[in-house]
């Protein structure tokens, strides 16, 4: 039930660049293209913790997808020409039912990670110099507190946050936990299996097998380059679409702005090598899809379909025993379910769990902090799963 250790580092520790740190909030815009997207990018390899939803493929059609109004804001770090951190933040209005403005992570119900990307080495140094500019900066001047929602709880930088804030006596007070399915083991996919489920469990997963391979021809593929991606794309739209999603009108392809999102991240992150597709076929149409984003040392499970008029033989289910290769693939340690905690299949199959928080940090002088003491107090006593680290 464990989820990934922090990274064991060999050899020298990485380098902290040595200088000011300068601290810019910027159009998301201003991100788009040319240096400053290949600087963004190179930030993203060499993050403590991997998050592909703020990598530039994936984030800036987000923001012209979902901020069209553009009000999201791209915060950077930089020590002379290194860039050491990004983050993508907005200034509410309100939190939850309150009129209570602050600053908050940029995220969408398609981002299922808040971590910002932080060079290695650079953890401290990173939110030290958040934590001074929205002390200090007049754009930041109104905000109450800082929220971070879906931070990983597990990871050297979310430690850092914490231990940076109590040097400095700033409240960081975790307002939520919760566990979702992770995918970590030294063992190789067929041993997970025998581990994870009951032998009574296993037997029917092969009898399904055999009576879907009853109903045609029945294949199994996957790929990790960009070949036939457009189509690979709408194959799983269309998947997704026909199911339950579609009949709710939560299907991607029923909003246009998702739809965008998906075709552009996945045929992105193809041509960088960060995209492994599964697909599970019958008579060559497919009947389960799943797409992985590979961030190495980890991955994230991105998004999953299956064909509905088959249910009875859990293609799903069939593939996600196929994806249990990540195990083996070489560079990868562990993948991400990003699925919603509790969840009825993929928490049956995967056994270790990822910790996943939201953080609210005061912020600025006595008046600001005592305004947010207040009203953290009235939080927790509402949320009691927001107590402990």
């Amino acid at each position: 039930m464990n989820a990934p250790p922090f990274p064991s580092l060999t050899g020298l520790l990485p380098t902290v660049p040595g200088g000011t740190v300068r601290t810019r909030l910027d159009p998301w815009r201003k991100w788009a293209s040319g240096d400053p997207r290949t600087r963004w990018q190179e930030l993203a390899e060499a993050a403590t913790t991997p998050n592909p939803f703020f990598e530039p493929w994936y984030l800036l059609p987000a923001c012209e997808a979902f901020d069209t109004q553009g009000a999201t804001r791209i915060l950077t770090l930089e020590i002379g020409k290194e860039l050491i951190g990004l983050l993508p933040l907005t200034s509410p209005k309100r939190y939850g039912r309150w009129p209570l403005p602050h600053l908050a992570t940029w995220l969408h119900p398609n981002a299922f990670l808040g971590a910002p990307l932080v060079r290695a080495g650079c953890e401290t140094l990173f939110w030290q110099a958040l934590f001074d500019w929205a002390d200090e900066d007049s754009s930041a001047s109104r905000a109450l507190f800082l929220h971070l929602p879906a931070m990983p709880l597990e990871q050297p930088l979310t430690q850092a946050l914490f231990d940076v804030a109590d040097r400095e006596h700033r409240t960081a007070a975790l307002v939520m936990r919760e566990q979702r399915a992770l995918l970590h083991s030294p063992l190789t996919p067929e041993l997970y299996l025998e581990r994870a489920l009951p032998g009574k469990k296993r037997k029917e997963l092969r009898r399904q097998h055999t009576r879907l391979g009853e109903q045609g021809e029945l294949t199994f593929e996957r790929n990790d380059d960009a070949n036939a991606i457009a189509e690979w794309t709408e194959a799983f739209l269309s998947l997704e679409q026909r199911g339950w999603k579609g009949k709710s009108d939560s299907a991607m392809a029923c909003a246009p702005g998702t739809a965008a999102l998906f075709r552009q991240s996945l045929a992105s992150a193809a041509a960088l090598g960060k995209l492994e597709r599964l697909s599970l076929n019958l008579d060559g149409q497919p009947i389960a899809m799943l797409a992985n984003f590979l961030t190495a040392p980890g991955s994230f499970s991105f998004k999953t379909a299956f064909d509905e008029a088959y249910s009875r033989f859990s293609p799903g289910v069939l593939l996600q025993r196929e994806n249990l290769a990540l195990l083996s693939r070489p560079g990868i340690a562990w993948c991400d379910s990003c699925a919603a905690p509790d969840h009825p299949m993929i928490d049956s199959l995967w056994t270790e769990r990822r910790p996943i928080g939201r953080i609210s940090v005061a912020l600025g002088g006595r008046l600001r902090r005592t305004i947010f003491e207040t009203l953290l107090a009235i939080e927790l006593r509402r949320n009691p799963t927001g107590l402990g680290r």
